[in-house]
């Protein structure tokens, strides 16, 4: 009856999706098994993707051939462009969605994705190769590190069905044991109205990883009908909104408005009056919370001195009245959440479809992976998303899509694909998980990327196409314009560095925007490096500029320009910087060598190298506790 694919992805979250878009894409045989075929790509929390940091995830998976971005611009009702007062290296893209559209098109894009076949059940459990055969003893190295010959083959489901794989992808997100927490009352759930999974994290934990509970939680629904908006602040799209994918999807032209109101200290003493039948301040959620998304209730209790926090009030779509109140995520009983919610102006008539949670559910601390993806323990086996510790759509996003990309190389005999922190905001995720892990879920911020001038949201074509085409994600098409784009950038770059203008022609313009006129003829890049002078500036004044800009058929490469020559001398600067970090990026490590023979090395670095296993010199250099000494050491047992 049943088939054996090349592929098996467990799990149809934004992880499961871009795991089975891109191993299908590259041409493997993919299995998707989800709970629910109805839920697939559902949005659990807010109704947005991007932000800060997180917009530029979604560019480089669309750079890389992912679906995400592609599935952003289809479903978008709002737009904004995050971060336009500060540097370039800031700005972030953010797109509202229509919840019920997103799920939608996620799904049509993957029934018309060729290699995809669809089972809705649950996994319990995975086949192992040697399931097969009489089992083999585990085996022991000589620094006491277990290893294993055992490699999966596939799945077992609820219904007793085994579907056989040469590689699986576990994407498992909130459901893995998942508990719901409203208030003194809990039960077994991976979402609202949606069963938790179980058995999968027993079998990991029998065959020797190690496993820990996080916590997530969401604010409550409400009825847009209900509310009145007069009493708040309107937060409308971009003028000009932008758009996420580099393909010729269209940018949204009608937008829906979010809304801004705040709580107030009724607010907070209506929610004081809960926190004795808090879960998380009663003790029973042993899980950890993500630190810069706390419930409302931590807030009030971490921030006493704050009189107010600020709420975004978002549409779900198009045609529903549901909306999201961001910021007020609880898990304090429902008539608490109530009565807190109508002291808040705009609110004070407020019906509630369903009321906020807090969900609890397992992981498993990520150092215990590959820079793939892929386990230690389990050849072939890879995870990613929350499984990982992460929270977000975008970063399970980008791990599901690098997962599917390399369980897909692996079968094939293929060489990893690795992005490095100096490519790619992915790079600095994954090197992070694997490297550090973590013991709260991971967001990702613009401060964890140490080369953030060169990882903008606007060049995440231009780094990551050429690797997209190389592993037959991206099109020939998007190459073409990423080669075009290079080229023309370059034109415009070359016209501001060799053309001059005098200083009857341009003084005006200077007066006009406070910085000194000129004394004698002086070339464009050189005005243009003023902080007060602009390209727009330039395009309103200045003939020669005009002029060529209409010979350019896209003005997004002005764009690109001006950042390139504005900032060139940090870019270079990070990218020397880059190249200097390269070099020990470039010393592979041996896979499993014995660290407990070198005795120069610190206990803890013997210690830490050994759970950890860099695949290079670079990645050995950012575990926690490896000193430079240590570092130091292993460069001279190398160079011999």
């Amino acid at each position: 009856m049943f088939q054996e694919y090349d592929i098996i992805v467990v799990g149809a979250g934004h992880a499961g999706c871009e795991a089975a878009a891109a191993a299908a894409n590259m041409g493997s045989k993919v299995l998707l098994i989800t709970m629910n075929m109805q839920t697939i790509a559902q949005m659990s929390c807010n109704p947005a993707m991007g932000g800060i940091a997180k917009g530029q995830i979604v560019r480089e998976i669309d750079a890389l051939g992912g679906y995400s971005g592609i599935v952003t611009d289809r479903t978008t009702i709002q737009f904004r462009m995050l971060n336009r007062s500060k540097g370039p290296a800031m700005w972030s893209p953010r797109a509202q969605n229509d919840r019920m559209l997103f799920a939608m098109e996620w799904r049509k894009m993957l029934e018309q994705t060729p290699n995809v076949d669809f089972w809705q059940d649950m996994v319990v459990g995975l086949i192992l190769s040697d399931d097969r055969r009489p089992m083999t003893d585990d085996k022991t190295s000589d620094s006491g590190q277990r290893t294993s010959d055992k490699k999966v083959a596939g799945v077992v489901t609820s219904m007793g069905l085994k579907f056989f794989a040469q590689a699986v992808v576990l994407t498992n997100g909130t459901f893995l044991n998942g508990l719901i927490h409203i208030g003194e009352k809990k039960f077994g759930g991976g979402r609202t109205a949606e069963k938790s999974s179980l058995g999968i994290t027993e079998q990991l934990v029998s065959l020797g990883f190690e496993s820990g509970r996080m916590k997530t939680g969401t604010p409550p629904r409400v009825d847009g009908r209900s509310l009145d908006y007069s009493q708040m602040e309107e937060q409308k799209g971009d003028e000009n909104p932008g758009k996420f994918s580099y393909t010729d999807t269209k940018a949204v032209t009608n937008q829906r408005s979010c809304y801004i109101t705040y709580t107030n200290q009724e607010v907070h003493n209506e929610l004081k009056e809960g926190f004795e039948q808090s879960p998380m301040f009663a003790g029973r959620i042993q899980g950890i919370g993500p630190r810069y998304c706390p419930s409302i209730e931590d807030k009030i209790n971490r921030f006493a001195e704050k009189e107010r926090h600020q709420i975004f009030v978002e549409p779900e779509g198009w045609d529903t009245v549901e909306v999201y109140v961001n910021g007020f995520s609880t898990s304090l009983p429902e008539g608490i959440q109530y009565k807190a919610l109508t002291k808040m102006p705009g609110f004070q008539n407020v019906k509630m479809f369903r009321p906020g949670y807090a969900i609890e559910y397992d992981y498993f601390p990520p150092t215990q992976l590959k820079s793939s993806l892929e386990t230690k323990l389990i050849d072939n086996l890879y995870f990613a998303g929350q499984i990982n510790g992460t929270t977000g759509y975008e970063e399970a996003a980008c791990q599901g899509l690098v997962a599917g990309i390399n369980a897909h190389q692996r079968i094939n005999d293929k060489e990893d694909f690795v992005l490095k922190r100096s490519e790619g905001y992915i790079g600095v995720l994954i090197d992070d998980l694997v490297t550090k892990g973590t013991d709260e879920p991971y967001r990702m911020f613009t401060s964890r990327a140490e080369f953030r001038t060169l990882l903008r949201q606007d060049n995440a074509d231009v780094r990551l196409t050429p690797y997209g085409y190389q592993l037959g994600l991206a099109s020939e098409a998007s190459h073409a314009s990423v080669l075009k784009k290079i080229e023309k950038v370059q034109e415009i770059e070359e016209f501001f560095n060799s053309t001059s203008i005098s200083p009857e022609a341009i003084n005006p313009m200077l007066e006009s925007l406070g910085t000194n006129g000129i004394e004698r003829k002086t070339r464009l890049i050189n005005l243009l490096l003023r902080p007060q002078v602009t390209l727009a500036d330039m395009l309103k004044y200045i003939h020669e500029v005009q002029n060529f800009y209409s010979t350019v058929d896209n003005s997004k490469y002005f764009e690109q320009a001006e950042i390139n020559l504005k900032y060139r001398a940090y870019i270079d600067m990070e990218k020397e910087h880059a190249e200097k970090i390269s070099r020990f990026e470039n010393i592979s490590l041996i896979e499993n060598f014995d660290y407990s023979k070198l005795k120069s090395l610190s206990i803890e670095a013997r210690q830490k190298l050994a759970k950890i296993r860099p695949r290079t010199l670079g990645q050995a250099s950012r575990i926690s506790g490896v000193s430079p000494s240590d570092i130091s050491v292993l460069m001279v047992y190398m160079g011999r």
